[in-house]
């Protein structure tokens, strides 16, 4: 059994979730990404229990890299820009 992540730990997975997602090349996913990075870590900000801090930081990771693959994959196979962008 892995001891509970640390405070510091939690928030450096947010961060790189968060500068991962930035680097998606389309605007869609980009803020798609980042709205749900920011509104799972909002939900879950208060939880307390050791067993599901560790499970939702593996769950984090997990997405990390799931995140890294679609950028990957986005840039390999980039659109034409949108207006927004």
């Amino acid at each position: 059994m892995m001891a509970a992540p640390s405070r510091a730990q939690v928030i450096s997975l947010y961060r790189m979730l968060l500068q991962e997602s930035y680097n998606f090349p389309s605007y869609n996913y980009r803020t798609y990404a980042v709205r749900r990075v920011r509104d799972a870590f909002r939900v879950n900000k208060n939880v307390d229990d050791p067993k599901m801090v560790e499970r939702l930081v593996l769950e984090g990771r997990q997405s990390l890299a799931l995140i890294q693959r679609q950028v990957a994959v986005g840039s390999m196979y980039q659109a034409q820009k949108t207006v927004v962008e």
